[in-house]
């Protein structure tokens, strides 16, 4: 007897485009047609939580210092978040999908991954599914959103950015294998500037160039993602949609690409990856009491050190001064450091429904 054959799962990941800043357009006509940035303002010490497509034909980036995108775009708009809004929005956005799927796994509040395997309302063609949820969007609630559809998580989020804004692509099973081959080395996930530079150095620009590598060896040189890059690259991912997952912490970390002591080099990063963690906790309505510290030097030798309090660090403020004085004691202001990472840990509360699943230490692009 034949051992029946069992079906590809039907993933599709949902981006909406530019969120903060297009619900804002969207409720302030005079910012319409306008680069905006949220954000700043401009001479804080803070950072770009998003930019408008306006904004970003000029550089400006998420994550990049507001000082530096008010040079890069003199002309932008610098917005104040306001999270209360974007949460009302994201849940009206949830509500759309519920009614196709009761697998849904947030990353945040303007991404998720829906499994559609079983749609509940029998349409079967996840392409089809994917662009009435589009579509609803837009009519709606006056937004556009991206979408990628494929056979796993990885692929699905690979295909919702390549045709940004307001895109819909498609990675089938027969495509999937030849799609991976051609995919560049830092479209991976996890492959950040320093990464993506070390694989280039070493021959590797493609999925292909990956797949000549075994799974030892990809082992050796990247550690345990080496692994996880071994199966992708083969189109290999089973990781489930997670409906219900608690999250148990919150982190962001960069590579500098050259090891450094300057205290005011490390300070801005600091200041940055606070900025980063505060914008995440917000989105999640997440409130965390223990900061931790990770802090690699030039010699890969990898020291942590945490605080935790009472209060909740609910700032980029708080984070970044928890973090600055947590650096002092932990280094010596002479030792070169190549990574500094924040993370977020011991939640006082997790957001009701479903919650946030956030990555762990990322490194940022």
């Amino acid at each position: 007897m034949e051992q029946a054959v069992k079906p590809f799962r039907k993933i599709i990941h949902i981006d909406m485009d530019a969120f903060y800043a297009s619900v804002e357009q969207r409720d302030f006509p005079e910012y319409r047609g306008k680069a905006i940035v949220v954000g700043g303002p401009p001479d804080s010490r803070g950072v770009v939580t998003t930019a408008s497509y306006e904004a970003r034909q000029f550089g400006v980036r998420s994550a990049m210092p507001c000082a530096q995108a008010a040079k890069l775009c003199p002309h932008a708009l610098f917005v104040p978040p306001r999270f209360d809004a974007y949460k009302k929005v994201s849940q009206e956005i949830r509500a759309i999908f519920r009614r196709y799927t009761d697998l849904i796994e947030p990353l945040s509040l303007d991404e998720a991954y829906l499994d559609v395997t079983t749609d509940k309302m029998g349409i079967g063609s996840a392409l089809d599914i994917a662009r009435h949820i589009k579509d609803a969007i837009r009519n709606e609630l006056s937004l556009t959103a991206s979408a990628g559809v494929s056979i796993n998580k990885f692929l699905a989020k690979i295909a919702s950015d390549l045709q940004k804004p307001d895109g819909l692509t498609f990675i089938g099973p027969s495509r999937a294998a030849v799609f991976m081959e051609s995919l560049p080395v830092e479209k991976f996930f996890g492959v950040g500037k320093v990464t993506a530079t070390k694989m280039k150095n070493m021959g590797l620009h493609t999925g292909a160039d990956l797949l000549k590598l075994s799974e030892a060896e990809l082992r050796m040189r990247f550690g345990k993602t080496g692994g996880f890059y071994y199966q992708v690259v083969r189109g290999i991912d089973n990781r489930p949609v997670q409906a219900h997952r608690e999250t148990k912490s919150v982190a962001a970390e960069d590579t500098f690409s050259e090891d450094t002591a300057d205290q005011g080099t490390l300070r801005t990063q600091l200041i940055r990856l606070a900025a980063i963690i505060a914008g995440r906790v917000n989105r999640s309505e997440l409130k965390g009491r223990t900061l931790t510290l990770k802090v690699k030097f030039a010699d890969f030798r990898q020291i942590t050190r945490s605080r935790t309090q009472e209060e909740v660090f609910d700032t980029a403020e708080a984070i970044a001064d928890a973090a600055l004085a947590l650096l002092e004691k932990a280094a010596d202001g002479k030792q070169k450091i190549r990574l500094l990472g924040i993370s977020l840990s011991n939640f006082q509360s997790q957001p009701a429904g479903p919650s946030v699943q956030l990555s762990l230490f990322e490194e940022l692009p």
